[in-house]
């Protein structure tokens, strides 16, 4: 059984060696596991695993090689197993009840809001009709409805179109020192020489192929001299569903400021979706904004752009006109619309999504935007992955030049 462990996880890809194993043998022999299989499971993968990435591999592993080694629940009481088996939860709703509820526009939500708060005069819970929690209205917060404002509160079902609450949010840090040299590692890739700029470099084997050409008459051949001029356009979701994501895009921030192979770095924010403004400070306030269009306009082409984002919101934020989940700070172009314009105006872009792949295809904004951008997820081998195509050397990029 012991020896299916090991191989298990060499099958996973997971790297134990001889020396991790004989260790964990002479831990089984000193009697550190005790009697428990839960010790057991901690000292086999203190002893085998050697970083964090791998400790989902490991529970794999381990679930199938022991499964059912601790025996059955026969020793529980049916009398548990019955009120386990009920328990008194919020009641959700069924997928017909859920297509009762009337779907609003944006502007038909957002003015029954402000009548409703004008006529409620005491706290709600539970209704359909008032500003109040987990009921179908579509004003408050812990409810369900396919078009509501949430107020106040965290966001829970990622499922608001509209949020009515003063915003807070942080800039991403750029002092975060990374304890992950792979991430470096992997944005050491973006160095790439090109030729580019005024000629002021003599090509000697060019002279010399026209001066022979010229019957010996010399005829000097100048070219653009050879250097890195990698220039990186960094968009970022901040705020929201985000806020779990701080820490991960801190440290990508801050390798990229590390990064002395850039010829240029620019920073924006923006939340959830991209619309006539970015910011450059993630509280997105007026006086920050910097208009997309010019963006686009001093930007040239050959830019390369990576927006990092969860790309979860309403639908509405993305594909309708004034979408924008803040009211204040709406336009009738649509989100999807000016991601539209980002790939078509530069050269290569790539989105980096800090969410689960595995949950990519049950969010519907993210199966959207998957198809605008190449995403990928915001790890070290999806890094990995997104500079390969930024500078021309992934399956992506091929298949775009072919």
């Amino acid at each position: 059984m012991f020896l299916e462990l090991f191989y298990g996880l060499r099958d996973e890809g997971v790297p134990v060696g001889t020396q991790e194993w004989l260790t964990l043998m002479d831990a089984l022999a000193k009697g550190l596991h005790g009697s428990s299989l839960k010790r057991f499971y901690n000292l086999a993968r203190a002893c085998l695993i050697k970083h964090e990435g791998y400790f989902d591999a490991f529970d794999r592993v381990f679930a199938r090689v022991f499964e059912g080694v601790e025996g059955s629940l026969d020793a529980v009481t049916q009398e548990i197993l019955d009120w386990l088996q009920d328990p008194k939860n919020f009641p959700q709703l069924t997928e017909e009840q859920l297509a009762e509820l009337e779907r609003l526009s944006g502007d038909e939500l957002m003015r029954r809001f402000l009548e409703t708060l004008a006529e409620q005069d005491e706290r709600h819970d539970g209704g359909n009709r008032w500003v109040g929690t987990g009921g179908r209205s579509p004003y408050g917060h812990g409810g369900v409805h396919p078009t509501g404002i949430r107020v106040g509160g965290p966001g829970r079902s990622r499922s608001a179109m509209k949020v009515a609450e003063e915003r807070r949010f942080e800039d991403y840090r750029t002092d975060v020192r990374l304890d992950v040299r792979q991430v470096k590692v992997a944005l050491k890739r973006l160095r790439q020489l090109i030729r580019r700029g005024p000629a002021s470099e003599l090509d000697l084997d060019e002279t010399i192929d026209e001066t022979c050409r010229n019957a010996g008459e010399i005829e000097l051949v100048f070219r653009a001299p050879r250097r890195n001029d990698v220039r990186i356009l960094l968009l970022m979701d901040v705020g929201g569903t985000m806020t779990p994501y701080y820490e991960p895009v801190s440290r990508l921030l801050t390798a990229l400021h590390e990064e002395r192979g850039l010829r240029a770095l620019e920073t924006y924010y923006f939340h959830n979706c991209i619309y006539d403004h970015v910011y450059t400070r993630a509280r997105l306030a007026r006086k920050d904004a910097f208009p997309t269009a010019q963006l686009l306009r001093n930007l040239e082409p050959f830019w390369k752009v990576i927006v990092v984002g969860d790309a979860a919101m309403h639908p509405a934020e993305l594909l309708d006109p004034h979408g924008g989940i803040d009211p204040r700070q709406t336009t009738a172009t649509t989100g999807i619309e000016w991601m539209q314009r980002l790939v078509e105006h530069f050269d290569r872009t790539v989105w980096l999504n800090p969410e689960n792949p595995k949950t990519w295809a049950g969010t519907h904004t993210i199966r959207i935007l998957e198809r605008v951008f190449p995403m990928y997820p915001l790890t070290v081998d999806g890094l990995t992955e997104a500079v390969r195509l930024l500078v021309g050397t992934g399956k992506a990029a091929a298949a775009r030049a072919a």
